[in-house]
């Protein structure tokens, strides 16, 4: 299949990096913390935050950690136990074991679908690399559901605006959205080509390029008589006979016939 722009998208979500910052992270009700103190080993804890957002550390107690960063209840715990006399230089460290509290699910025509966690810069571009990128049939679309003021809403996106040079500013994602990548829209090949099947429809396809897509003709077949069924706008199938240079659209079915000898 020759290059191209949709190629490419897929291509750049799939490979492309993604950091997950350490202290972007807001912790909430549920995520399960590994937090150390160097020097100390027996305060290592391990500990899931409470419905109210709180976890009980050893030598000072409860500590409120909703809506905290790692780093922020780093230096929280840090100061309660300076402050209380217990540690008189501590060096906390504190890690995001499971991140339940803020996620986002990425279904659909991905490689990896499922639920992933959420920073405060992720990206919806950033949440598809997680999930493996867009797989072979996904669609360059993207549609994100939302629940604002209790109530749904759906936003359709184009991603590759998100990755060109000078593009949109990046759509940031939310705690519970929902990421939803959709089949891309195919066309179907039959008859005598080598490898006849459902392929995805790159921009301005002709009959042309749609041959070598479907691995080019097998020694019986012919390019006269090409055929394409295409439903018309009343949704009853025709047959269509299909020079080389005529457009291939969405669920066309293009049918090579055999050559006469």
């Amino acid at each position: 299949m020759p290059t191209n722009k949709c190629t490419l998208l897929l291509a750049a979500l799939l490979l492309l990096p993604f950091q997950q910052s350490h202290a972007a992270y807001n912790i909430g009700p549920d995520d399960v913390l590994r937090i150390s103190v160097y020097g100390y080993e027996d305060l290592r804890t391990e500990t899931r935050v409470s419905a109210d957002g709180q976890i009980t550390f050893p030598l000072i107690g409860k500590v409120p950690v909703n809506g905290k960063s790692s780093m922020e209840l780093e230096e929280t715990i840090a100061v309660r136990l300076i402050k209380g006399g217990f540690i008189h230089d501590a060096q906390v460290s504190v890690t995001v074991l499971e991140h339940v509290s803020q996620q986002v699910s990425v279904l659909g025509y991905v490689n990896n679908p499922g639920r992933y966690p959420l920073d405060s810069n992720s990206s919806i571009v950033d949440l598809i690399a997680m999930a493996g990128g867009i797989n072979e049939l996904g669609d360059n679309k993207g549609i994100v559901t939302r629940t604002v003021n209790g109530k749904p809403q759906r936003q359709a996106l184009d991603l590759s605006t998100y990755l060109e040079d000078g593009g949109s500013t990046p759509f940031k994602m939310r705690k519970g959205d929902v990421v939803y990548i959709p089949k891309a829209p195919q066309f179907y090949i039959y008859g005598e080509v080598q490898q006849p099947g459902g392929y995805r429809i790159e921009p301005n396809i002709s009959v042309a390029k749609a041959l070598p897509i479907g691995g080019g003709l097998t020694l019986r077949g012919t390019e006269n008589g090409i055929v394409i069924k295409r439903k018309n706008k009343d949704g009853v199938l025709e047959e269509i006979d299909a020079g080389l240079n005529d457009p291939v659209l969405k669920d066309d079915v293009i049918y090579v016939g055999e050559r006469w000898f």
